[in-house]
């Protein structure tokens, strides 16, 4: 079995089921809730299911991850939306029926913290491994992985560059993966740009994509040569051709503006099959599951103890991007205000 068997009790059957817990699949911890995983884990396939939302198969290797769940465990997955974004998640939740609303949510970290009340505690066994800084002490909700705003670029057509301010230059046909409005990816490229002394600020932000703008550098990504996005999905792309002789990709995170984010994951108070839910969670924050995160580029939230106890895939680590200089995490006020500003002038700005 993936998740190894919590043992309590003396040898004896008799006296062990007596000291385990009635199950309760509502339960805040493995131990408070079910005693042993194998009682999660029957709990979950009385269930039979487990309803997500907002995670495509090709996004951090969440595919490969999917298949082993119900592989082992022999519950099916069913996705909706896959490509929603952070708050139509939780919107989605809101209107669904009963029966069909999400049990688990992939989040960024600022909807997560304004829609906390809608979600049930559960801390995973491997709590203690999940730094402070990227979780709700309460166990509402916490960060499964993560990563680095990057530059993405084809090396067949553009320098490699160094800084944002590089993309400024002749020959560079920039984009972000959306609307910094209503993707977090295109709202944290901006943000990226912005960072001066590790400092964001939105106004400096904007003025640097309607310099791009200004000079015939901001392009749809169909037409770019050059991706501000997170690393994950960059070194995904550069993956695809590093062999070849001529790599139609390549990624960077510049030095001088290192901005880190995490995605989070919460459980649904609502949740249609709640012990399932709870066993998605031990699921993703085993060590497995974790190293299976590190394959599909992202940076596991438990990494840094992995790497600790020797549990880290040392093959996977070595081809992420290379990170040098201070990272940055956006504060909730940050991001607000950033927001705010962005609202009031981005598409004024940039048309």
């Amino acid at each position: 079995m993936l998740l190894a068997t919590a043992v309590a009790g003396c040898s004896s059957p008799t006296t062990t089921e007596k000291k385990l817990p009635p199950v309760n699949p509502k339960a805040a911890s493995l131990a408070e809730g079910f005693g042993t995983m194998d009682r999660l884990v029957e709990a979950a396939r009385k269930e039979g299911s487990l309803n997500l939302i907002g995670i495509p198969r090709q996004w951090v290797n969440y595919g490969a991850i999917m298949d082993h769940f119900s592989g082992e465990y022999g519950l099916r997955i069913n996705v909706t939306e896959p490509g929603a974004s952070s708050q139509r998640e939780i919107d989605v939740a809101k209107t669904t029926t009963a029966e069909q609303a999400p049990d688990v949510f992939d989040l960024g970290m600022d909807v997560a913290i304004a829609n906390a009340q809608r979600f049930a505690p559960y801390k995973v066994t491997a709590w203690q491994d999940i730094p402070d800084n990227v979780k709700d002490l309460k166990g509402h909700w916490y960060a499964g992985y993560g990563g680095y705003m990057s530059i993405g670029y084809d090396p067949r057509k553009v320098p490699a560059p160094t800084s944002f301010s590089d993309l400024l230059k002749p020959g560079y046909a920039v984009a972000l993966p959306g609307d910094p409005l209503q993707t977090a990816a295109a709202f944290n490229g901006v943000m990226a740009a912005s960072l001066k002394a590790g400092r964001p600020e939105a106004q400096r932000g904007l003025e640097f994509f309607s310099k791009l703008k200004k000079g015939g550098g901001f392009s749809l990504p169909s037409r770019a040569n050059t991706l501000v996005d997170w690393d994950y999905v960059n070194a995904a792309k550069a993956a695809q051709t590093a062999g070849d002789a001529k790599p139609a990709w390549k990624v960077v995170i510049p030095s001088n503006a290192t901005l880190a984010s995490y995605y989070v994951q919460a459980i649904n108070k609502r949740a249609p099959h709640p012990a399932a839910a709870r066993l998605w969670q031990e699921f993703l924050y085993s060590d497995e599951v974790q190293n299976l995160f590190l394959k599909g580029f992202a940076r596991p939230a438990r990494m840094e103890a992995l790497d600790m106890k020797g549990k880290l895939d040392k093959q996977a680590a070595a081809k992420l991007p290379l990170v040098s200089g201070n990272p940055v995490l956006l504060t909730i006020p940050q991001a607000d205000e950033a927001k705010t500003y962005l609202r009031a002038n981005w598409a004024r700005t940039m048309g």
